[in-house]
C-alpha cells in the first residue's frame, strides 16, 4: 500500500466500519474503530437534538482525540499500515450542522486545540452514497437510536462533509462513490476499492 495511515469517511450508513475492517484484515493493517456504543448521550440526542447537541459532540470530540493520541503515537513493529474508520475533523463537520452559533465558536476553539496534536491520514477516504441508500443501510443494521433519522439530517450532515472538503487544499482527499458497488457481497467491487485506494493521488480532492 501507498499509504501508512488511511481514514475512512463518509455519512451516517455510508459503510465505513464495514470497510475499514475488510481493509485492515485484507492488507494486515492496524485497524482504530471509533468508540460510540457506550456514550451516554447519543441516544438522548436522537430524541431530544437541541438539548443534547453540545455534550454529545463535546463528549465525542473527548473520545475521539483520547483515542487518536493514543493509537497514533505508539509506534507499531508489526504493521506498516493504519486504517480508522474515522478521522478526528468528523467531530467539527457534525458539529457545524448541530449546534447554534456561539457553542460551535467555543467547540471549534477547543477543537483546534486538539486537533495540532492529531496526525492527519496520508489519504482521507470519503464514501459517497446517497441518502436514499443510507436510509436502507441505516434501517438494515438495526440500531434501535438511529430508526427515526431523517432524510433531513442526512442531507445536512452531507453538505457539512463537502463544504468541509472543498476547503482543504493539504491534503490528499479521495471521494469514492459506492451507490453501484456492493463490497461486502461481490468480490470485485471490494478488490476495485483496494486498487482504487493503492493509486498515487494529488494533494486536494479526487473524485471516482
Amino acid at each position: 500500500m501507498r499509504y501508512n495511515y488511511i481514514a475512512i469517511e463518509g455519512n451516517i450508513g455510508a459503510g465505513k466500519t464495514t470497510l475499514a475492517k475488510m481493509l485492515a484484515e485484507q492488507l494486515n493493517a492496524k485497524l482504530i474503530l471509533e468508540q460510540f456504543k457506550n456514550n451516554p448521550f447519543l441516544e438522548k440526542f436522537y430524541k431530544e437534538p437541541d438539548k443534547y447537541s453540545f455534550p454529545l459532540e463535546l463528549s465525542f470530540l473527548a473520545e475521539r482525540y483520547q483515542q487518536m493520541v493514543k493509537e497514533l503515537s505508539s509506534m507499531e513493529l508489526f504493521y506498516n499500515l493504519t486504517i480508522s474508520d474515522y478521522f478526528l475533523n468528523k467531530s467539527l463537520i457534525f458539529a457545524r450542522k448541530t449546534l447554534g452559533d456561539d457553542e460551535h465558536q467555543l467547540f471549534r476553539t477547543l477543537f483546534n486545540i486538539m486537533d495540532a496534536n492529531v496526525p492527519k491520514p496520508d489519504l482521507l477516504v470519503h464514501l459517497y452514497v446517497k441518502v436514499e441508500n443510507l436510509q436502507v443501510n441505516i434501517k438494515r443494521r438495526g440500531r434501535s437510536f438511529e430508526q427515526n433519522i431523517t432524510d433531513e439530517y442526512l442531507h445536512n450532515i452531507q453538505e457539512s462533509y463537502f463544504q468541509y472538503l472543498n476547503q482543504q487544499s493539504k491534503m490528499r482527499i479521495l471521494v469514492l462513490d459506492i451507490n453501484n458497488l456492493d463490497f461486502v457481497k461481490i468480490p470485485k467491487d471490494f478488490q476495485y476499492i483496494v486498487d482504487t485506494i493503492n493509486q498515487e493521488y494529488p494533494i486536494g480532492i479526487t473524485r471516482l
